[in-house]
């Protein structure tokens, strides 16, 4: 006969997360103006910006975004068949992103185009042309990133959306858990995800010797970058019954991560992944957060829109403001669109979700 609850509790060492009474949305909100500070240093044409052990800003904010959905999306996998995992998976994502692409071709390069050439001649048929830049991105591998040449005479022209080539990578890491899922061992022990966490390491830590057999494949090359940060989420997840949350756990973690990240050369990074995984996480039990934010999860909207945002205000000439200012008024003219984003496109496609499901 199982423990009852009570003693589990009584087990666990700290309190497990509360799914309704928690700051991720907050985190995850910070973690993309993260990205966005970051980026500015490359719109405005000052460098990469501050960082530390290989990462900027921007990378530590994608490898906590991995982190956290790491934990949460191994929990959707194990408390739903496949295919209502898949269907949810896909509605979070995918709706938003087209959503993304058509505004971006439709609103953003139209703007920039006209006061490019003065006129909107050509802008239909000039490669990449705006029917192409949505076809060619429509599946999360982003293939093409300017439109119609735009956006042009900034410090970073070419390239509308520096922030979602991500997607691609997390899209396959929905998938690889969706496939563990698939085995009961994985789902009774934590041992087994613990192993693919430390193959997924072992990967990256041998990634010079790897790629002359994949002829340095880049594909390949981020998603091993990539990947031991959102199973390291995965691997909190699995013993989440066993340990729980706690600022002890929090301490080990801390030391823990330090060692790795700064021991170990090449690696260290995503080898602390578990570690920062149950900091961020832990971190989320007492950060106080907006009540409308706990309820209403615009990150995502902020992530994908951020940097066309940017590159709209640099096409005005904004970049000349410094990055400061332009981060500032970034942020103030991304967040309608996030919560647009977030009202009418993904909470709506969700909840359609979760009702056919």
């Amino acid at each position: 006969m199982p423990p009852s609850p009570k003693v589990l509790a009584r087990l666990r060492f700290g309190a497990p997360l509360d799914p309704r009474n928690n700051s991720l949305n907050f985190i995850r909100l910070i973690l993309a103006l993260m990205v966005l500070f970051a980026h500015s240093f490359h719109l405005v044409g000052a460098g990469n910006g501050p960082g530390f052990k290989g990462e900027n800003l921007g990378g530590w904010a994608v490898a906590g975004f991995f982190g956290i959905s790491g934990y949460l999306i191994t929990g959707s996998r194990f408390n739903n068949r496949l295919g209502t995992y898949l269907i949810h998976r896909i509605a979070r994502i995918i709706p938003a992103f087209l959503v993304c692409l058509v505004v971006m071709a439709a609103v953003f390069a139209p703007i920039a185009y006209s006061l490019q050439h003065g006129s909107l001649h050509g802008f239909f048929q000039t490669p990449t042309t705006p029917a192409n830049s949505i076809f060619a991105n429509m599946f999360l591998k982003i293939n093409t990133y300017d439109i119609a040449g735009t956006p042009a005479g900034v410090p970073y022209p070419g390239a509308w959306n520096g922030s979602l080539w991500t997607l691609y990578f997390e899209f396959i890491c929905y998938l690889i858990v969706a496939f563990l899922g698939t085995f009961a061992f994985v789902k009774r022990t934590p041992w087994a995800m613990v192993a693919a966490f430390l193959l997924s390491v072992a990967v990256w830590a041998n990634i010079q010797r790897i790629d002359p057999y994949i002829q340095s494949n880049l594909d390949f090359n981020l998603l091993a970058r990539l990947l031991p940060f959102f199973l390291g989420g995965a691997v909190v997840k699995v013993f989440s019954k066993k340990i729980g949350l706690s600022w002890q756990g929090a301490a080990v973690s801390a030391v823990l991560a330090a060692a790795a990240i700064f021991g170990c050369d090449g690696f260290g990074n995503q080898l602390a992944a578990p570690f920062l995984a149950y900091l961020l996480l832990w971190i989320s039990t007492w950060l106080p957060s907006p009540k409308i934010v706990m309820t209403n999860d615009v990150s995502y909207g902020a992530y994908i829109y951020a940097f066309p945002v940017q590159q709209l205000l640099a096409v005005f000439g904004a970049y000349h403001w410094g990055v400061w200012i332009f981060t500032v008024v970034a942020v103030f003219a991304t967040m309608p669109l996030a919560i647009v984003s977030w009202l009418a496109v993904e909470q709506p496609i969700m909840r359609l979700a979760r009702r056919r499901v």
